[in-house]
């Protein structure tokens, strides 16, 4: 089996969301006041009602403390919510640990703002009532205990949600289409950050992938994706030409399928045009083609999904002249070229007041490049487990998968099916081009 792209787990299912205001809005929860061991102050927990067996219920209250993603954020310029109000955001893990997850980027009980969002709300998904609110950072955590010596943490800001109920498939061909016929329902989160140099040398990057499809596909996975190469990412425009950047972090990162395609200054330099030209936006463009599977011990392919996530107007090129190597797109609104060449057009025009704002910094909310502008391409979901178990336990990269938990492991989904169609390769659309997440006081980084 080629190697796969992006994968989801089940694994939380309590959730602490801020105020009874929130609960009162939840899909069906048991709410309780408890106190969060290490963290004092008592908060509202949420316990997901799953329906299904399979999707293990984690304690009520952080008996292991907080996670290493718990607390990363700090109110920046501009932002209105203290860490407090932030940190109520929070789930716990079946380790015992405490979590964030999603929040809205205005926090409703009080009105401030936390400058960043993390996607579409997944109480909307049909799969919430099973999967829950999503810890972010689980399969970074577990690598701490898979492989101490190589840790791999992300930044708070990257955590993406997008979600789409019945979402058609595609079997190349309408008449095929309409001989099969099914439908799917996707939750996915992906750590994308767009607004650092992370992804320039970082190659492994959070993926919680969930799916069910009315042909009985079914997937609950989350993983640490190897996207491309570790050290260096292909470059926007020009996606055949590589950019080789750096070290890694952590330095033993794998290999991956897919590719991380990223601006660089070279494209940055392209968006200066003469008067009467308006400048190609398309080459800041951001894809992560990821490639990724479920493997068993013995090295079997058990299930294979290839998402596609895209970025419009990310904050952030690479610049190996430019301090921390990170060039700011809003900065290329002023430059000027030898001959008068200027970036024109469109996302220049709307973050700088049409050039009577003559100094916007890249993480004033007026800027739209924020990264907030983003497309998932749910591609292919091809599961080979017919005669295997519906629950497995990998280590953090999908691999190793056994039937009893381990050291690391992670808790996967997979249904009990084969679902290879031969020659016909079944897709998905692209999900979440009408929903940008700007406004609301977002800016980078974000």
């Amino acid at each position: 089996m080629t190697r796969g792209r992006s994968q989801t787990r089940v694994t939380v299912v309590t959730a602490r969301l801020r105020t009874r205001q929130y609960l009162g809005s939840m899909s069906p929860v048991l709410g309780r006041v408890v106190r969060i061991a290490g963290i004092g102050t008592p908060v509202v927990v949420l316990l997901g009602l799953a329906c299904s067996q399979d999707l293990q219920s984690p304690p009520l209250v952080a008996t292991n403390g907080p996670s290493a993603a718990f607390g990363l954020w700090t109110p920046g310029s501009g932002d209105t919510c203290t860490k407090e109000i932030h940190d109520q955001y929070s789930v716990v893990g079946l380790d015992g640990k405490l979590y964030p997850t999603w929040h809205p980027p205005v926090d409703p009980a009080t009105g401030c703002s936390f400058g960043h969002e993390h996607g579409r709300d997944p109480r909307g998904s049909n799969l919430y009532h099973d999967v829950g609110p999503i810890p972010f950072g689980y399969a970074n955590e577990q690598l701490d205990t898979w492989d101490p010596a190589n840790p791999r943490h992300e930044d708070h800001f990257g955590h993406k949600i997008e979600w789409a109920n019945d979402v058609p498939l595609h079997f190349g061909s309408a008449a095929a289409d309409q001989l099969f016929h099914v439908t799917c329902d996707v939750l996915v989160k992906l750590h994308q950050g767009t607004h650092s140099k992370d992804a320039f040398t970082n190659n492994l990057h959070e993926l919680a992938y969930h799916i069910r499809c009315t042909d009985g596909t079914e997937l609950h996975v989350t993983e640490l994706i190897a996207i491309g190469t570790p050290g260096q990412f292909d470059r926007s425009c020009n996606g055949d030409s590589s950019v080789v950047v750096g070290a890694p972090t952590p330095a033993n990162s794998p290999d991956g399928g897919g590719r991380r395609i990223i601006p660089d200054r070279t494209c940055a330099d392209q968006l200066l045009v003469p008067a009467g030209q308006t400048s190609n936006w398309d080459l800041l463009h951001e894809s992560w083609q990821t490639s990724n599977d479920v493997r068993s011990a013995g090295g079997h392919g058990v299930a294979f999904f290839n998402p596609y996530f895209q970025v419009f107007l990310p904050s952030r090129f690479y610049d190996p002249a430019a301090a921390n190597i990170t060039g700011r797109p809003i900065d290329v609104c002023y430059w000027v070229g030898p001959n008068g060449e200027r970036a024109r057009g469109g996302p220049c025009d709307q973050s700088t007041n049409n050039g009577a704002d003559t100094a916007v910094a890249f993480n004033n909310p007026q800027s739209v490049f924020d990264g907030a502008h983003r497309v998932v391409d749910i591609n292919s979901t091809i599961i080979h487990n017919a005669n295997g178990p519906r629950v497995w336990y990998t280590d953090p990269f999908g691999r190793h998968g056994a039937t009893t938990p381990f050291p690391g492991s992670i808790r996967q989904i997979i249904a009990q099916i084969d679902n290879s169609l031969g020659a016909i390769n079944a897709s998905g659309p692209g999900i979440g081009s009408s929903r940008p997440y700007d406004g609301q006081g977002v800016h980078s980084p974000n």
